[in-house]
C-alpha cells in the first residue's frame, strides 16, 4: 500500500508539469485566436459606433428570413446590443424547421429599446396574436421604443397591440388588407416610414427594412458600406415576386393557399376591436 502511494505520489510529479505546460499553451491558443481572429466590423471608424438596444421577437413557427434578413444589417450595427426575444429562452422551431435560440425573454428584455421589430408568418402569426402574453410585451415595450418595427405579416401582431391606430403601413401584400382592421392606413409600398414606425412587406422586404433603417441610425457611408459588403445588389431570376407582376393563376393559387390564415387573422382582428 506504501510503495503503491509513493508510486502514485511520482507519476503526479512527473505528469503534473506536462499538465501545466498543455494548459499553459491551449490558454494561450485560445488568447491568440481571440485576438487575431477579428471582425471587420472592429475596424469600422469610432464614429460609427453606438449604444442601441435591438429587441427582435420571435415565435413558434414564424417565418425566419422575415428576422434574420434584418439581423444581417441590424446585427452590424458597432456598439448595439441586438438580442431575440420570446416566452422564453427555450429554442424556436421556425415554420420551415430553422432553430433559433432567444437570448432574453419578455421579462428580462430591456424596458426602454431602441428599437423593437417583429416578423410574420402564417399559422405562427396568428396563434402569436392569439397569445396575450405576446401581445401584452409589444404593447408594453413599443408604448416607449423609438423604432417600433415589424416585417411581413409581423404587422399584423403590431396591429393587435394596440400599436398600429392612426399610422400608414405595409405588409404581406395578401394581408395589406388587414391593416384598415386595426385603424392603420394601407400603403402598397416595400418600406414605409411614418413617424417611428417602419414597417417592411412580405418576406425579402425584411432586407431593405433594415438597410433603410440602419441609414437613420448611422451616418449614409456606414449603411453604403454594409450593403456592399451583402454585396446586396437583387436581381431575382424571376419577375413573379409581386401580384401584379405574377400570372393571374398565381395570385390565385396563392390566395388560395394564404385564405386560412387570412379569415383568422381577419376574425382577431374584427374581435380586438369589439372588445377595445
Amino acid at each position: 500500500m506504501t510503495h503503491y502511494s509513493r508510486r502514485q505520489v511520482a507519476l503526479t510529479t512527473l505528469i503534473a508539469p506536462i499538465l501545466a505546460t498543455l494548459a499553459n499553451a491551449e490558454q494561450r491558443g485560445s488568447t491568440m485566436s481571440a485576438t487575431q481572429v477579428g471582425s471587420y466590423l472592429d475596424k469600422m471608424p469610432a464614429a460609427w459606433a453606438g449604444r442601441e438596444k435591438i429587441a427582435i421577437v420571435v415565435y413558434e413557427h414564424m417565418v425566419p428570413l422575415d428576422v434574420i434578413g434584418p439581423h444581417y444589417f441590424l446585427g452590424r450595427l458597432p456598439g448595439a446590443q441586438v438580442q431575440f426575444v420570446a416566452r422564453n429562452l427555450d429554442p424556436v422551431t421556425c415554420e420551415s424547421g430553422l432553430t433559433i435560440m432567444p437570448s432574453a425573454t419578455f421579462d428580462s428584455c430591456a424596458s426602454d429599446l431602441d428599437v423593437l421589430l417583429v416578423g410574420g408568418g402564417s399559422s405562427g402569426t396568428v396563434a402569436a396574436m392569439r397569445d396575450q402574453r405576446t401581445i401584452d410585451f409589444l404593447a408594453d415595450r413599443g408604448s416607449r421604443a423609438k423604432w417600433v418595427t415589424s416585417v411581413c405579416t409581423g404587422a399584423l401582431l403590431l396591429g393587435q397591440a394596440g400599436l398600429l391606430r392612426g399610422y400608414r403601413a405595409t405588409s404581406h401584400w395578401v394581408a395589406r388588407p388587414l391593416l384598415k382592421e386595426f385603424g392603420a392606413t394601407e400603403v402598397d409600398q416595400r418600406v414605409v416610414f411614418d413617424r417611428n414606425r417602419v414597417t417592411g412587406a412580405g418576406v425579402s422586404a425584411g432586407l431593405d427594412f433594415a438597410l433603410a433603417l440602419i441609414q437613420r441610425l448611422r451616418p449614409l457611408d456606414f449603411a453604403q458600406t454594409v450593403q456592399l459588403l451583402a454585396e446586396y445588389a437583387p436581381e431575382p431570376p424571376l419577375h413573379s415576386g409581386t401580384p401584379e407582376g405574377a400570372p393571374p393563376a398565381v395570385v390565385t393559387e396563392v390566395r388560395q393557399l394564404t385564405s386560412d390564415f387570412i379569415d383568422s387573422a381577419r376574425e382577431l382582428a374584427r374581435s380586438a376591436r369589439v372588445g377595445s
